[in-house]
């Protein structure tokens, strides 16, 4: 017998309510002379932004839990979600975040995928210094496209990843900050935000997403974490308001997932032949397996 999902699959609402479509018009906001269009979420013009970036929270995780994160839920509680893209994962959802394009269009389509004409399979969250990030992801960023709009960009973010093949790609043009506890998160983001006149700041936190991996979403550490998480979104409001900054933007990044089985950790614990040199079985994320592109097929992905 088959089972049917218990819901329908959520469609990306590319154009109108993703990711990459926050990011642009965050950046549009903050641009007086960017056209209209641009602005498709009919965001209010401002001067300065932050977005906090929350990896592996997602609308859903957080309505399930509103007493672990009673501030988020509020705020989601007043709002209206957006979808990721497909997949929904960290190398793509950060490659529509930091472009404001759709995975179509930066490429970034996987953490783990085969690099064309090469016998390589790129790990996008370790990378291959046989590949050239910048080639990889050719699109300008949202930081880029800010500086040369005279909007300083800040990008606050545990140090380890600074000058990483993943933040190249993504999040080249940004003035790179390092902080590797939530207190420096909360810290930097809010120095970044009040030091320039004219401000496009993400703060990135991936620690959730991290936990979930290592003990499972809905675990003791995981509630723990989510706790802290809704401190620092807290932490960074009530910063902003102190300082009679506008609050603009915030939104979470996708939801956890068990993925690759039963083990808990989200790896994909099936074997696969080897076709070559590169293990071809295993690229791409586990929640899109077996599916892929041909000559000839549809003429427009997004």
């Amino acid at each position: 017998m088959t089972l049917e999902p218990r819901h329908s699959p959520i469609v990306p609402s590319y154009g109108t309510g993703t990711l990459a479509d926050l990011s642009s018009s965050i950046l549009a906001s903050l641009d007086p002379e960017a056209p209209p269009e641009q602005n498709v979420l009919g965001l209010t013009p401002t001067r300065r932004a932050c977005l906090l970036i929350v990896d592996g929270l997602g609308w859903e995780l957080l309505r399930a839990h509103p007493a672990v994160a009673p501030f988020l839920s509020e705020l989601a509680r007043n709002s209206r979600p957006i979808t990721a893209g497909f997949p929904a994962t960290t190398v793509t959802s950060l490659g529509s975040l930091c472009t404001g394009r759709p995975p179509g269009q930066h490429g970034m389509l996987g953490y783990k995928v085969l690099v064309p004409g090469e016998d390589i399979l790129l790990n996008a969250l370790r990378w291959d210094s046989r590949v050239d990030p910048r080639q990889w992801q050719a699109l300008p960023t949202i930081y880029e496209r800010a500086t040369e709009a005279g909007i300083a960009a800040i990008h606050v973010a545990q140090g380890a990843f600074r000058g990483t093949g993943l933040t190249v790609a993504t999040m080249r043009g940004a003035s790179y900050r390092p902080a590797d506890s939530m207190g420096a998160l909360a810290a930097q983001g809010a120095a970044a935000v009040t030091e320039n006149g004219r401000a496009l700041v993400t703060v990135y936190h991936g620690d959730l997403d991290n936990t979930g991996h290592m003990f499972g979403v809905g675990s003791d550490a995981w509630y723990n974490q989510l706790a802290h998480v809704d401190k620092l979104a807290r932490a960074a409001v009530q910063r902003a308001a102190a300082s009679d900054l506008p609050v603009c933007h915030g939104r979470p990044r996708h939801g956890g997932r068990w993925s690759g089985g039963p083990d808990r950790r989200g790896r994909d614990t099936r074997t696969s032949d080897r076709r070559g040199g590169a293990r071809r079985g295993g690229a791409g994320p586990a929640r899109l397996r077996g599916a892929g592109c041909r000559r000839g097929g549809p003429g427009h992905l997004a």
